[in-house]
């Protein structure tokens, strides 16, 4: 079998993010466990950076959303109701000879067929290049068994759409071999632990696989707290937890993973449609905002025959990965079956009283709901950049640089005193840093060449530079005295400025 291709982007993020402290394979010194991510100092700056701007945007700045932050263990029944512990299934392939697991919906095979006569199969994991690699493998396959004719192009169709006869004939992709792939059979994603002494039945609890059944549940709760009126949302940043199957493409999709989700109620009178649109729309322009360009962007509407059986609309914002166009954002309209179901199995109304109908009614739903790690993830891949810059020389050089949108940059300014063995200089770099760092992320840096520290701040994605040198300290006169070069990222241009006005220039420059 030809293995993926690995994407050499894809590459360069992986080790960048490893270089620089942004991303660490979690208990790396054990060898590491597969879906599991730590994030260094950096990488927590930037998630820390992307759920502030998000629940600024969504929350802060709006009059229509409240937040709420849930457990992350609750009742059982909340699993049954929500139709977790029933239907919460992936499709699972075992390979018996490697003992790998694939998820179905990720393992694609397709008959060779040559002169019209199926002669034996190819597989390949779900990837940008799963066809060619495929159409590979049918060429060598033609050529090693020596078999004459016209070889017709592969059709890849994922594994949940093999037929009993064709499983047996099928190619692992792990050994390459027919005849150890067993036929695809429900796995429940649910991570399950025990709450209290006891470890019986009594005792079983889950790790919530998402964050929007604490906002369905508490519904009741805020609106006779808050003093909310339908419409009105209800928002939550929180950790989550799925066994996937085969975790993959770095943080992409793991079983650890952090969500922001919003749920957005309204009458069940209302243009549901409208309100998808609407949000549609306003979760483009905060990832535009956010850094990713808006041609990286497109939108896939679920099909009605794929829709969940209480959705009545799915869309998903998708972005130009290194490994393909992938899910990014998901927003669904899913009608009140959430609040109708809690209020069946837990007995509890959870209707709406509108004061100004005079009625009641259970609110429908609108969810836009994203993972802080793939929005990080997309972030990186649209901020990765090579290009040349001119050393202290004046020799041009290969730069890497992560181009961040300013608000979402872990560090926002990067101070530096000309040399470190200047006792003038040092002091006034750091009255400069004490003066920057209530207001945001700054890194004081006075080791090494001032190109070196520029590189340096250029690859982890800080936006502005701060030299303090001897004008600063007014040696060639009054007229430089106070002022720093300030130096931009992208353009690499500086320009003098003086220390008392960086609040006023930076600040709605990093907002």
């Amino acid at each position: 079998m030809t293995e993926p291709k690995e994407n050499p982007l894809m590459e360069k993020i992986v080790s960048l993010c490893k270089r620089r402290g942004f991303i660490f394979q979690s208990s790396e010194i054990y060898g590491g466990i597969n879906g599991f991510w730590d994030y260094g100092p950096l990488g927590v700056e930037l998630r820390k950076n992307i759920r502030d701007c998000w629940w600024n945007d969504m929350v802060r700045q709006r009059d229509d959303i409240v937040g709420l932050e849930s457990s992350i263990i609750m009742h059982p029944k909340v699993w049954e109701a929500s139709g977790h512990i029933g239907g919460f299934n992936d499709p699972m392939v075992d390979c018996k000879v490697s003992k790998q697991r694939f998820r179905a919906d990720q393992l694609f095979f397709a008959p060779v067929i040559i002169d019209r006569k199926i002669v034996g199969y190819v597989s390949a994991l779900e990837s940008e290049t799963t066809a060619a690699e495929m159409q590979e493998q049918a060429e060598k396959f033609k050529r090693k068994k020596a078999i004459q004719g016209k070889l017709e192009p592969v059709q890849p169709r994922d594994f949940t759409e093999a037929k009993s006869e064709e499983i047996p004939l099928i190619p692992s992709p792990a050994t390459g071999e027919p005849g150890s792939l067993t036929p695809p059979r429900a796995f429940n994603m649910m991570l399950q632990t025990y709450v209290g002494a006891l470890r019986d039945e009594s005792a079983v609890a889950y790790l919530r696989p998402e964050t929007a059944q604490g906002m369905f549940v508490d519904f009741k709760a805020i609106v006779d707290t808050g003093r909310v009126k339908i419409p009105f949302g209800i928002a939550q940043v929180g950790k989550s937890f799925r066994n996937e199957i085969t975790p993959r493409n770095f943080i992409f999709r793991s079983r650890e993973f952090e969500q922001m989700e919003m749920e957005y109620f309204i009458s069940d009178e209302d243009d549901w449609a409208k309100w998808h649109r609407y949000w549609i729309d306003w979760c483009r322009e905060w990832l535009v905002k956010a850094g990713i360009p808006a041609a990286q962007l497109s939108e896939y509407n679920h099909p009605k025959e794929k829709l969940s059986h209480y959705s009545k609309g799915t869309t998903d914002i998708m972005f130009q990965f290194p490994f393909g166009v992938q899910e990014l954002w998901g927003i669904a309209a899913r009608g009140n079956f959430d609040l109708s179901q809690h209020a069946k199995f837990s007995g509890e109304p959870m209707e709406y009283f509108d004061d100004v109908a005079k009625r009641k009614y259970v609110p429908h739903v609108i969810e836009p709901a994203v993972g802080v790690d793939r929005i990080m993830l997309a972030i990186l891949c649209s901020a990765y950049c090579e290009d040349q810059a001119p050393d202290e020389k004046g020799k041009m050089e290969s730069r890497v640089v992560l181009k961040f949108a300013p608000r979402i940059a872990p560090i926002k300014v990067a101070i530096f005193p000309l040399l470190k063995n200047k006792p003038e200089l040092v002091e006034k770099a750091k009255a400069v840093r004490d003066l920057l760092r209530p207001h945001m992320t700054v890194f004081y840096d006075e080791a090494g060449a001032i190109g070196r520290r520029y590189r340096r701040q250029d690859e982890i994605g800080t936006p502005f530079g701060l030299t303090i040198d001897f004008d600063t300290l007014g040696e060639k006169g009054d007229e430089l005295k106070d002022t720093v070069t300030l130096r931009d990222r992208d353009t690499m241009k500086q320009e003098r400025v003086k220390i008392s006005e960086l609040l006023q220039l930076l600040l709605p420059k990093i907002r």
